[in-house]
Order: C-alpha cells, then sequence, then structure tokens
C-alpha cells in the first residue's frame, strides 16, 4: 500500500471537484403522496437551477412532469415553499415566471409532458403558496400575497375556483398566514397567522373556523399562540381531531385540541417543530387515526418515530439517517429526506412494517470513505458561562498527511436565518474543503434551533453579538485544543450568516480571513429596503428602527470599517430582493478605499442563494484560490 503523500494542508489533490458537485448534484424536496404515487421536487443547477416535479408510480417509473419552460416555484415571502399540489393525478403549482397557479393533468398519460400545463389563477402582481383541496366545493384555498398596489405587499388566504379561476378573500387583516388544513368532513378550516415584528418562530396564533354553505368562514375562534408561543404544522386526523407543534413548554411538542382543550400528546425534551422560512414544512403525519410518525431532533441529531396515540407512547425507528425532514404519511407508508454524514439528502420510503427504501439521491457522487471527514458534534464554552454547539470536521484524505507540525487551516461555517440550524448531513461542498486539508466548524450558534426557545432567543436583541461570540469562541476553543491553527482562522457564511462573517471580521481580531455570500453589511440599509417578511425582523433581533438607529449603526460592519483589516471576498447575486447588491457594494467600496485586499463577484440572474451550475463551480474555486493566496499554500 503506497504512503500518503507529506504535503501542506489545503494544498491536497481532491476528487471532490467544484465540477463534479455541480454535474451530480440535485436539490430534493417538498414530497407528496398521491394514492400509491409519489412525488418530489427536484432543483436543478444545470438546468438553471429550474424546480421539476418528478412522479415515482407505481410501476417503479420515475418521470419528469413539469414540461421545459415551466419552474415550479413560488417568491411568496420570497423564500417560497408550499409550490405544487397533487391529487388524483392533476397537479397544481405555481409557476417561478408569472406567479401564477397552472394546472396539469397526467393521470393516466404516458407522457405527461404532451399535456401541457393550463394556467389557472388570472395575470396579475399576485403570488401563492401552501395550497390545499377543497374536494367538497371544487375549489383551492391557499396563501396569496398581492403586490398589485404601492407599498407593503397584502396577505391573505383565498379560495380559487378550479372551474373559473375566480379568487374569493377568505381571509385577511392579518399580516402573514400560513398552513391552511381542512378537516376531513370540509366543515373546518385551520391556519397559523402572525403580525408584525413577530416572526413565526417567535409568536404566532392558531384559529379554527366553520366553513357554510356558501364556502365562507364563520365562527372563528383562536385556540393557541401568542405573542410567546410558537405554533407550527397545524394537522387534523383522519377521524377529524386538531393537532399542532407547540413550543409553550420551551420545546417544540405536539399537541392535540379536544373538546375546547389543547393536551400534549409526547412531551419530551426535543423539538418536533422548525422555523418556518419557507411554507409546507412537515415533521409528522398519519398512517392511521392512531398513528402519527414524526421526525424529532435533539443535540443536533434528528430521529424517525412512532406514536401511539390512544396509548400516548413513543417507538424510535432505527434507521441509519441524522437529519431527517419533509415527512409525508399516509396509508402506504412515511416518506421523508434523509442524509447522514456519510449518505446525501435522500428521498426514502418507509414501509409500515419496518422496510427503508431509497428513491432517489440528491449526489451521483460516489466516495470512498477515506476521503469523507466524519463531523464530530462539540459542545464548548462561550460567552456569559453558557455553551455552544456545533459539527467539527477534520482535515480528511486517504492519499495525503501533514509533516506532523503544521495545524490545518480552519474555516468556520456561520449558518444563514440567523434563525435555522445546521446538521451532520454530508455536505459535499464542506468535503471539498475538508478533502483540500481544511478543518470546518460548522457552528449552532446562540439564536439556532433545535436546543428549545430559550436558546433561540438568546439571540434577541443581540444579533452580531451573540452569534459572533459563539463563532469566535467556537475557533479559539479549537485552537486551544490543539486542532488548529490559531493563525489561519477563516470565517464564511451566507445571507445573516454573511453578517455574522463581516461581524466577525470587523469586531474581532479572531479571523484572518472571510467570505460573504449575499451578507448584511448595514443594518439600517436592510431595515428600509427588504422584502414584507423580514421587514421587521430585525425589530426583535436589534432593536425597533429608527428608535434604535445608534444600535443598528454600531453594529453594522459598513460603519466600522476602519476596524477590519484582514482579507475579504464577496459573492453576490445581482437579482437578490433580500440582501439586495449595495449591501455588498458599500462595503466592498468601503474596504478598496482603505488599500484592502477585498474582491466582489457578482452574478447575472442570481437571486439569494445561488442555483445555477456554473455560479456554484466558480464560487467554490474562487474561494479556494482566495483562500491558498491569503494562506500561502499552492492548490491543488
Amino acid at each position: 500500500m503506497t504512503s500518503p503523500t507529506v504535503a501542506p494542508y489545503g494544498s491536497w489533490k481532491s476528487p471532490v471537484t467544484a465540477d463534479l458537485i455541480v454535474a451530480g448534484t440535485i436539490g430534493l424536496g417538498s414530497l407528496a403522496w398521491d394514492g400509491p404515487d409519489i412525488y418530489w421536487l427536484e432543483g436543478r443547477p444545470a438546468e438553471q437551477g429550474r424546480n421539476v416535479l418528478v412522479q415515482l408510480s407505481t410501476d417503479g417509473q420515475q418521470r419528469d412532469i413539469t414540461p421545459a419552460g415551466f419552474n415550479v416555484r413560488t417568491r411568496v415571502h420570497e423564500y417560497g415553499g408550499g409550490a405544487y399540489l397533487v391529487h388524483h393525478g392533476t397537479v397544481y403549482f405555481s409557476n417561478f415566471a408569472d406567479q401564477r397557479i397552472y394546472r396539469q393533468v397526467i393521470s393516466g398519460t404516458s407522457a405527461p409532458t404532451a399535456v401541457p400545463p393550463e394556467p389557472l389563477t388570472p395575470p396579475g402582481q399576485f403570488r401563492y403558496a401552501d395550497a390545499i383541496l377543497d374536494s367538497h366545493r371544487q375549489r383551492l384555498i391557499c396563501v396569496r400575497e398581492d403586490h398589485s398596489t404601492p407599498g407593503e405587499a397584502v396577505n391573505t388566504l383565498v379560495s380559487i375556483d378550479l372551474a373559473t379561476g375566480t379568487v374569493q378573500v377568505l381571509v385577511a387583516g392579518a399580516d402573514f398566514y400560513a398552513s391552511p388544513s381542512l378537516s376531513p368532513d370540509g366543515m373546518q378550516l385551520c391556519w397559523i397567522s402572525w403580525n408584525h415584528p413577530e416572526m413565526p418562530w417567535d409568536g404566532t396564533e392558531l384559529f379554527v373556523a366553520q366553513v357554510n354553505s356558501a364556502g365562507f368562514l364563520t365562527d372563528i375562534t383562536k385556540i393557541a399562540g401568542g405573542l410567546a408561543e410558537s405554533i407550527f404544522q397545524p394537522q387534523w386526523s383522519p377521524e377529524g381531531i386538531l393537532y399542532f407543534v407547540s413550543d409553550r413548554t420551551n420545546w417544540w411538542n405536539l399537541y392535540r385540541y379536544i373538546a375546547g382543550q389543547s393536551e400534549i400528546v409526547d412531551e419530551m425534551t426535543a423539538e418536533i417543530g422548525l422555523p418556518q422560512w419557507v411554507f409546507g414544512m412537515s415533521t409528522y403525519g398519519f398512517t392511521a387515526e392512531d398513528e402519527i410518525f414524526c421526525t424529532y431532533t435533539t443535540s443536533g441529531q434528528w430521529y424517525l418515530a412512532r406514536l401511539n396515540l390512544k396509548a400516548k407512547t413513543r417507538q424510535t425507528i432505527a434507521t441509519p439517517y441524522t437529519s431527517i425532514s419533509s415527512v409525508q404519511a399516509s396509508r402506504n407508508g412515511v416518506l421523508f429526506l434523509g442524509s447522514s454524514p456519510t449518505e446525501p439528502s435522500t428521498v426514502v420510503k418507509l414501509t409500515l412494517t419496518g422496510d427503508l427504501t431509497v428513491l432517489k439521491r440528491s449526489s451521483t457522487l460516489e466516495l470512498e470513505g477515506g476521503y469523507l471527514s466524519i463531523p464530530q458534534s462539540i459542545e464548548f464554552p462561550t460567552t456569559k458561562g453558557k455553551m455552544a454547539y456545533g459539527f467539527f470536521y477534520p482535515p480528511t484524505h486517504p492519499g495525503y498527511r501533514a509533516d506532523g507540525i503544521e495545524k490545518p487551516p480552519l474555516i468556520v461555517k456561520s449558518h444563514g436565518g440567523p434563525t435555522a440550524a445546521t446538521s451532520s448531513a454530508l455536505n459535499l461542498k464542506i468535503q471539498y474543503w475538508t478533502s483540500r486539508g481544511f478543518a470546518v466548524l460548522d457552528v449552532n450558534y446562540g439564536g439556532s434551533t433545535g436546543y428549545g426557545r430559550e436558546y433561540r432567543q438568546r439571540l434577541q436583541d443581540h444579533w452580531g453579538i451573540v452569534d459572533v461570540e459563539d463563532c469566535a469562541n467556537g475557533a479559539r476553543y479549537l485552537a486551544q485544543q490543539g486542532l488548529v491553527d490559531e493563525n489561519r482562522l477563516a470565517i464564511a457564511g451566507g445571507s445573516a450568516g454573511g453578517y455574522t462573517t463581516l461581524c466577525a471580521l470587523t469586531f474581532t481580531t479572531v479571523f484572518k480571513a472571510g467570505a460573504s455570500y449575499y451578507g448584511v453589511s448595514d443594518l439600517e440599509a436592510l431595515a428600509r429596503d427588504t422584502h414584507k417578511f423580514e421587514s421587521r425582523y430585525l425589530d426583535r433581533l436589534v432593536g425597533p428602527y429608527p428608535a434604535c438607529q445608534d444600535i443598528y449603526r454600531a453594529r453594522s460592519p459598513i460603519y466600522a470599517t476602519e476596524q477590519l483589516s484582514c482579507p475579504v471576498i464577496f459573492f453576490q447575486g445581482l437579482e437578490d430582493k433580500v440582501v439586495p447588491p449595495n449591501q455588498a457594494e458599500k462595503m466592498v467600496e468601503a474596504l478598496k478605499s482603505k488599500g484592502l485586499d477585498v474582491e466582489y463577484i457578482a452574478y447575472e440572474g442570481e437571486q439569494h442563494g445561488f442555483r445555477r451550475a456554473e455560479t456554484i463551480k466558480r464560487t467554490l474555486e474562487e474561494e479556494y484560490r482566495f483562500y491558498a493566496r491569503v494562506f500561502g499554500f499552492t492548490p491543488a
């Protein structure tokens, strides 16, 4: 056996190339049952990021449903989700180009694209998401976002007549709506709503209404939620009992509403809920009247479980996956997205007898185990005697090793949101770095989801402080353990993680380089110029604006560029409506005027989050070249 080559960290030649990542990787999401048929969305970088609906029929054939020229993606809240519904062989979906809902009949056709989609909703400045079918009245019920008048968009719950496309407002008055769900008999409708400045993980309200013979709502009643309670995924059981997830006990746990009272179904110090950044999120579903399959998370790891609703017992089901999402259950079985440190995001089917079948993998890239860095879950001390969490990935390559003296450079990853979370799921972009000789720390800083409401609330009024301290302390901790080179610490992040990155580079001296992906540099500009969903987000994270203008300026890297003295590379989509390009451009201009080492790479046609293959490829390669130059090694 050949001995490993001795070479500096960062310079190792890796089979995990940017070309392979973009060529062999697709996005997977939005799983659904339609009888025994299974559906999911594929986001394809090679098709300019187009989202295609795929069907797996009972004959075992996988086929594309969405024809060329259509992209199943909604822009409600800008982040979208809940973009399609399928029922009895007919698909209703939001098309990205015009945001209209289209109907496509596929039942009984051998070539679904031969039956072109037809528009259901009228043209106009409207967006639709989170649709459900009201088969009793032959209509859809969904969230509509109205951009037809100046000022802030208007969100409502609407019905859409399947025969005429006529849109009728059912509920209005709140700033936001989500998760409409109709009882099995069609007589009751529930939904979630919330108002500025709350976000759905801060405070939402759950309402139930009667549906009268004309299809309108009466007797609207609030049954759960408030300013200090987040409700997630209300759903009716097959027998018509309303279930929902609430964090009223600090943890997102499952409840049900019976005889005018809410009762907890499964109390645990773990979470079954998620921050609703997108529509259509699902962590549980019914396989029978008295049985739920769900996923829950504790200490950064996800599990699959079976709940007996009569006995109120939980049975954890052994799977090879450490990250589980998009749970869809029916009498035909359970679908979910599963991944692990060695398995990419995968569409999985679980039969009710316990058999697991892999239906689709997000990556066709096959790596020998020796190239994969297995994350180590770590807990480290941070400010004010508290602890923070993360996943540490040591550099790993079967064909290389360092000289025994050198310590590896470290890239600290700061996730977006900031109310989100990272997991131990296989991430080829992280393996891109570790297989070249970098160490990576993926941080679940204070404010991250999965550790209870109290941990999530750490970031209230302290964005740009707690997250920065946790990322910096995580890097220091690894350096003190002798695992990384304290003189070669970098930080990278996108969106809110890009803000944390720029703050860490500006307000600490821990990091020697950084990469900002569509990151925030000016909190004031973000408060004045962003989309409706996040337009008051900073009220909780920073303070009300403009009353707290001094705090906004004090925490904005753009106003403290004199404190930043290390190289930075910026990546930005020029059509980004969430964090507009001027956020990066102002920062770049200011740093260049100081004579700092700064690079700016902008992409036409990209929005918030890069979707195109050529963009993803170039971004990885440019960031690698940047680190090689800054840290003084020759790239492979």
